[in-house]
């Protein structure tokens, strides 16, 4: 399916497997879809609670290694927020979504999962790693 010029992958294509089964692991993020970007690259589109006390921790931690981890290490992936029109719908807590991009064709899911693996609170899924981050 197309949406917006994008390949729409409601069952993750095995190549996002790997990054999607992360993320979805981590508590208050759930996966709305993926897919290719025309130039070869790719995308996942997710949803983050903000109404749980560590969501601004984890747009904080995915953010930073998505977007800026240093300037030696920048990955070829953005993080950023996305929303329909707030004047027709809703606020945030139902209608701000989030997407990584990558518009890089050598940069794979799997890799990104890799990196934020590496760098997120460990284990990532443990809601106990989360908590207390403002201590």
């Amino acid at each position: 399916m197309l949406l917006n010029g994008r390949r729409v992958v409601t069952e993750p294509h095995p190549k996002f497997q790997t990054l999607t089964s992360f993320l979805s692991a981590i508590p208050g993020i759930k996966i709305f879809s993926s897919g290719d970007l025309p130039s070869g690259g790719w995308w996942v589109k997710l949803d983050i609670d903000i109404r749980q006390g560590h969501a601004w921790h984890l747009v904080q931690e995915l953010g930073y290694v998505l977007n800026n981890l240093s300037v030696q290490e920048r990955l070829p992936t953005v993080f950023k927020p996305v929303s329909p029109p707030p004047y027709l719908n809703g606020g945030p807590s139902d209608y701000l979504s989030w997407v990584i991009e990558c518009p890089e064709k050598s940069f794979a899911p799997g890799t990104a999962q890799k990196w934020l693996e590496g760098r997120l609170p460990n284990p990532a899924h443990k809601l106990s790693e989360w908590q207390g981050l403002d201590e």
